[in-house]
């Protein structure tokens, strides 16, 4: 991650395994030293530095994390029952710009054909956190 620019996108927040409508678009922005999710209101859901950061990427693609004893599952898309990303997420994004993509992001054929490349970002996402100082595994 080139930490002059950082990077945003926007990922799912897998709140509950069985209810997909919980899984809840979260905008997600690395900056240097600053590692913030919003919402689909783009009401803080976290803000933390990413040294502070700890977690793991399990095989399935899910992102765990870890910050102040909280667990936050990120996954690169949500259900079918799950709500799109608001109108101030997209705006957002827009505003702040995705940072350079990662050449690693599109993922392999299996990934973009079953998940929409889902677990390639989460990777990309793991790569850009680690790179931060993240503690991941």
């Amino acid at each position: 991650m080139s930490t002059d620019t950082g990077h945003s996108g926007i990922v799912h927040w897998r709140r509950s395994v069985w209810n997909g409508a919980r899984c809840e678009p979260l905008l997600v922005s690395l900056r240097p030293g600053d590692l913030q999710v919003r919402d689909r209101s783009l009401g803080t859901v976290l803000q933390a530095d990413p040294r502070a950061v700890s977690g793991r990427l399990t095989r399935f693609g899910t992102l765990v994390l870890t910050v102040e004893g909280r667990r936050y599952a990120l996954v690169g898309r949500g259900a079918s029952l799950s709500p799109a990303p608001s109108a101030d997420q997209q705006r957002a994004l827009e505003d702040t710009g995705s940072g350079s993509p990662s050449p690693a992001a599109a993922g392999g054929a299996v990934d973009q054909l079953l998940n929409g490349g889902a677990a390639a970002r989460m990777r990309d996402w793991h790569a850009r956190l680690a790179a931060a100082g993240a503690r991941l595994s």
